[in-house]
């Protein structure tokens, strides 16, 4: 009969019987006769899966040369199955299934019998076992319940051996082991692997290019991430002007802010910034950043910046802060502050004069990047200062508090429509104030309109607000809605600060090109266009 195609027909004990067959399916055509036969087994297994327990083959008969024409008993179909496992078994394994469980057995729903063998296996091999395989042997009926043995075919547990970098050779190994936890040893879990090498995407300096592969051999496991080194260092600066109002001459400020980021391939960062504003201040920044130090968990953050203005006053502040990496999104730190100030003047009068402030901080942050978005790569960002010590004046001691908060987000309402909402806020409570040791803000990265570092507070809080759109993926404008809140103790001024205004933003292969136009007015105070201020900032990666 070989060559010739050969026809199966399967019949139950009752009409209702072969309609439950035919629903379940099996193959009607075949080869030969060998095939036909191993089909009706198939046929049988399958239906005493579903609870047919006493599913018999009755006979497979020739009708003609090309029809074959099987009997199936099925007889009564049982709904409870019952597992019985051994002692070596862990029953934990269980917890996250809705079934009756008991000493030395679980009992569930036929139909649901698949679906948990399944789930069972995956979740043996998430604990380092990828070959084993689940079985259920001795199967009977009791009553009207089916019995049966269950049998765990297990392999020996793997555990990675050895793990090799392809594409970015040189990435730090140190981010193995504390950003993305994969360390040899480690039990081997391939799913937890995967979610582990999804946070590459979370780094500024690498990517993953494709997904974790795994050799094994007889005596080891091999694991093998795929990664590519990105560009990370930004080059940011912004030039700004507008009319001063005592001379009504064009003012010019502006800013450099250089970020280099991994250079050493250690996961580094050197941030040096300058900016210069139109009121005759300067600002000097320098901050280093060195993460997992001689491959511990721990990083070293320190940093110096100086700040004068104009002949009056220079304040000089230094830090140092270990930080401790939760996840790739949670951070906590904590370290040392020295703040000292000099009265260039020398006229020690009571809103000026010479300080050294010490401080211990403790900070936190969190980040969710978006890297995907070369126009807006940082989705969520909150970082919480606090800061506590005294400071010393004439040799008198004043204990002092501050604290610091800057939280931006993102809200996408769809493919082109996002809102972008920022709180930034910072506070020092004191018994008394010296005018050189207050906060300074204004300008394009705080409340939009004002000139750059104009405002001076012992306490204030600012909303920025953006309805952003896109007009293509390099291009978007936004709104600029901006309101302030804040308090100088030293002139008995609460002050109420509102900013309107809009940008553009330009993605080219020289950078983000942005420009802000924005105008301020303080509360009660009406609009001058005369005042105000335009901003140009292009943002570089190399």
């Amino acid at each position: 009969m070989i060559g010739q195609s050969l026809k199966l027909n399967v019949l139950g004990e009752t009409e209702q019987a072969t309609k439950l067959i035919d629903s379940i399916g099996y193959t009607t055509t075949f080869l030969d006769y060998l095939s036909i036969e191993t089909e009706v087994y198939s046929l049988k297994n399958k239906l005493i899966n579903q609870g047919f327990i006493d599913t018999k083959i009755e006979s497979i008969e020739k009708e003609n040369d090309s029809l074959f024409l099987a009997k199936l008993y099925l007889g009564k179909r049982l709904n409870i199955v019952r597992v019985f496992f051994n002692s070596t078994f862990d029953k934990s394994l269980l917890d996250f299934f809705d079934i009756k469980l008991g000493e030395n057995y679980f009992e569930l729903d036929i139909s649901q019998l698949e679906n948990l063998l399944e789930n069972l296996n995956r979740r043996i091999a998430e604990q380092g076992d990828p070959f084993s395989s689940l079985r259920l042997n001795n199967i009977k009926k009791k009553d009207e319940t089916i019995i049966a043995d269950l049998v765990i075919d297990a392999n020996q547990k793997r555990y990675i051996d050895k793990i090799v970098v392809k594409g970015y050779e040189k990435f730090p190994k140190s981010y193995l082991r504390h950003f993305l936890k994969l360390k040899t040893a480690q039990q081997f879990n391939l799913e937890d692997i995967k979610e582990k090498t999804e946070e590459l995407q979370n780094l500024r300096f690498a990517k993953e290019i494709k997904a974790p592969e795994v050799l094994f051999t007889n005596d080891s496991t091999v694991l093998y991430l795929y990664t590519e080194k990105t560009k990370s260092n930004n080059f940011d600066g912004f030039l700004g002007f507008g009319t001063n109002e005592n001379t009504n001459r064009l003012d010019f400020d502006g800013y450099v802010d250089l970020r280099l980021v991994n250079n050493l391939n250690f996961g580094e960062s050197l941030r040096l910034f300058y900016k210069s504003d139109e009121i005759d201040q300067q600002t000097f920044d320098v901050n280093i950043n060195a993460p997992f130090l001689f491959g511990s968990p721990i990083g070293l953050n320190v940093g110096l910046k100086i700040f004068r203005k104009d002949s009056t006053f220079s304040t000089t502040s230094q830090q140092a802060k270990l930080n401790y990496q939760i996840n790739p999104n949670h951070r906590i730190s904590a370290g040392l502050k020295n703040i000292i100030s000099s009265d260039l003047l020398d006229l020690n009068s009571t809103l000026i004069n010479d300080y050294d402030s010490n401080f211990y901080q403790i900070a936190y942050n969190y980040t969710k990047p978006q890297f995907y978005d070369l126009l807006f790569p940082i989705n969520f960002y909150f970082d919480l200062n606090a800061n506590f010590g005294n400071r010393t004046q004439n040799s008198r001691k004043q204990q002092q508090s501050s604290f610091s908060l800057e939280a931006y987000k993102i809200f996408n309402l769809n493919a082109k429509n996002s809102v972008f909402l920022r709180l930034t806020g910072a506070s020092l409570t004191s018994d008394d104030y010296l005018d050189n040791e207050l906060f300074r803000f204004g300008g394009i990265n705080s409340v939009r309109g004002f000139e750059e570092n104009s405002l001076v507070a012992n306490l204030f809080g600012v909303i920025n607000t953006e309805y952003r759109y896109r007009l293509s993926n390099t291009i978007f404008v936004h709104s600029v809605i901006d309101a302030a809140y804040f308090e100088n103790e030293l002139t008995d001024t609460k002050t109420k600060l509102f900013g309107f205004g809009f940008g553009l933003g330009l993605l080219s292969k020289a950078g983000l090109f942005r420009l802000n136009y924005s105008s301020g007015k303080a509360e009660n105070v009406p609009f001058r266009l005369s005042d105000s201020k335009i901003h140009v900032s292009l943002t570089a990666t190399f």
